[in-house]
């Protein structure tokens, strides 16, 4: 789990301290403070960092490593506080790192992507890295850098807005989907209809790809084109995903009609297991083509999808994957249903909507 730390500076009024530090305390892991605010932090029922004083971790400066080296056989929480300025700087990580501190605040002043992965590549597992940042956007990119990311961040904090937008993006949780087996009781060609490829900026693995489906309470899995085939290349970023007017899940468990869809929104990947990830769309891609529909049941209900009638696109079974143009009455395919009815795109389970 990403850690959360707010940071609130000495040049903030009392009274804009007081409001900052009881709203973060609800949403943060960890109040950095002056020492002055101490006290008015430790009331709040939060975690306090701090240079000096009773708090639950002490905030160091990378050069005192005597100090360092005292708190830790005293039993304390140490974070060591290092500011990049340029490459050579860097070696403040490496002797950071040998002083088994528990955290290394990094401060860049000119904020910059490469050194923060160089940064986590030095760092990784050998203590938590926690980048100094100054809004939800340059969090999103220490999370994400170097694709491992950081530990977490520390945000200093000017307004309840930041303090909120930024919790929301380091502790959203990860969305995990109850998939189950559905029965092919029937397939039907189509005509041509206009079916849409979503390019994804993602390499998916077999087995991983977006669920649809024409009932927003049935959706079906259908792979990522990573299946070798005569036929064509693999593209493992792309679902062929079906017509214009199927539901697609999105991130928020929401569903979307394909035709919204456009390039760089986040996509929902899937996979057998029902793990989630997300990802931004490269592309939207609408071309005509002939269809296929595709008929399942699950207990007494029954679902449907339309696909293009095409060998290179596959549904996800339990253990594999196999193409809409090999289905057949009695094959199992993965498919996500849920009760209730969707309002603008959101689940409401009491709602009663009949779809066919």
């Amino acid at each position: 789990m990403k850690e959360f730390w707010v940071e609130l500076k000495e040049s903030k009024s009392d009274n804009l301290k007081k409001t900052l530090l009881k709203s973060a305390a609800q949403v943060c892991d960890v109040l950095l403070v002056e020492p002055e605010d101490i006290e008015n932090a430790k009331k709040t029922g939060a975690r306090v960092a701090s240079s000096s004083g009773d708090c639950d971790i002490l905030i160091v400066d990378s050069f005192d490593g005597k100090k360092v080296s005292d708190l830790k056989r005293m039993g304390k929480a140490v974070a060591v506080k290092v500011t990049i300025k340029g490459r050579e700087d860097e070696q403040k990580i490496i002797r950071a790192l040998g002083l088994s501190s528990d955290y290394v605040i990094l401060n860049c002043p000119d904020w910059k992507v490469i050194p923060l992965e160089n940064v986590i590549a030095k760092a990784h597992g050998r203590c938590k890295l926690l980048p100094e940042v100054s809004n939800a956007k340059e969090a999103r990119l220490a999370l994400e850098t170097l694709e491992l990311g950081s530990d977490g961040i520390v945000l200093a904090a000017s307004s309840l807005d930041e303090i909120n937008e930024t919790a929301n993006l380091v502790k959203k949780e990860t969305l995990n989907i109850s998939l189950i087996p559905a029965e092919i009781v029937e397939t039907k060609q189509l005509g041509i209809g206009a079916r849409v490829c979503v390019d994804t900026c993602e390499l998916m693995k077999p087995g991983e790809g977006i669920l649809v489906g024409c009932q927003s309470s049935g959706l079906f899995l259908v792979q990522a084109e990573t299946h070798e085939s005569p036929y064509v290349e693999t593209r493992p970023f792309r679902v062929n995903a079906g017509p214009v007017s199927l539901y697609v899940l999105s991130p928020s468990n929401k569903t979307r009609y394909l035709s919204e869809l456009k390039a760089g929104e986040e996509i929902l990947l899937v996979d057998r297991q029902g793990k989630t990830r997300q990802s931004n769309i490269g592309r939207v891609k609408i071309e005509w083509r002939p269809l296929i529909l595709l008929e399942a049941k699950h207990g007494e209900k029954t679902l449907k999808t339309i696909l293009q009638n095409a060998e290179t696109i596959r549904l996800v079974t339990v253990d594999g994957s196999k193409s809409v143009t090999e289905l057949k009455q009695g094959d199992k395919v993965l498919v996500y249903a849920t009760e209730g009815g969707r309002h603008f795109g959101t689940l409401v389970k009491e709602e009663t909507v009949i779809e066919r």
